[in-house]
């Protein structure tokens, strides 16, 4: 039987930094293996998107960042990923419907949806339906499709702290136009702050982790 990963195991640790030095490479195979590891273990999914994932992009962002690779390194780093986030599939569908839906969009001038992705995962794996509207969203359009959808919950992803200022003004928006739907904020951005600029939004809640929105689709979907 597969262990699960477990941040406290040398040998996890291991495979962390093979499947890191795999997306720096552009060695997609390496990293195919690692994650189908990962993926086989009797480990949570949600390990493996904060454990594997998640970490592995903010270390390339940050390497970018220091200016220790290139964009094109850490666009395909990122390519790299996505493609492989469609392994877990088999599994985020293989749980009964509970009849509830989100959307999740990243605002204009978001690039950067994998983050969004793995929240509308997260939603599939707790038998919601995630719609996913992807990178550099008008709002005209969110707007549009939660008129055609009517949907539970809204949420707005953001992974550059210089596009903060358009989720607020997302936020409002759709707060505006639909007072009764929940919406939840979050996203890299956060690391370094930011919540407070939705304290005048009524009805809006900012995660800065998939556990606390794990929390928040199954004990508080009717509590923002």
């Amino acid at each position: 039987m597969n262990q699960p990963p477990n941040e406290n195991s040398a040998a996890i640790e291991t495979s962390y930094r093979d499947y890191l030095e795999g997306l720096l490479n552009n060695d997609r195979q390496r990293c195919r293996d690692s994650f189908e590891k990962w993926l086989a273990s009797d480990a949570e999914l949600r390990t493996l998107y904060e454990g594997l994932v998640q970490r592995s992009l903010y270390e390339v962002g940050n390497l970018w960042e220091r200016g220790r690779i290139s964009v094109a390194t850490e666009h395909l780093a990122t390519a790299i990923t996505e493609s492989l986030l469609n392994l877990t599939y088999p599994r985020l569908f293989a749980r009964p419907r509970q009849g509830k839906s989100a959307i999740i969009a990243c605002v204009a001038d978001e690039y950067h949806q994998i983050g969004g992705k793995i929240v509308a995962d997260i939603f599939e794996l707790n038998g919601w339906n995630g719609y996913f509207l992807g990178a550099n969203t008008p709002v005209r359009d969110v707007k549009a499709i939660i008129e055609e959808k009517h949907p539970d919950v809204v949420v707005l992803s953001v992974t550059l702290s210089f596009n903060l200022d358009a989720v607020v003004s997302y936020a409002a928006e759709i707060r505006a136009a639909f007072p009764e739907i929940p919406i939840l904020v979050g996203g890299q951005a956060f690391r370094w702050g930011g919540r407070e600029r939705f304290d005048h939004i009524p009805g809006v809640r900012c995660l800065t982790s998939l556990g606390e929105l794990e929390m928040w689709i199954k004990n508080g979907e009717n509590h923002v």
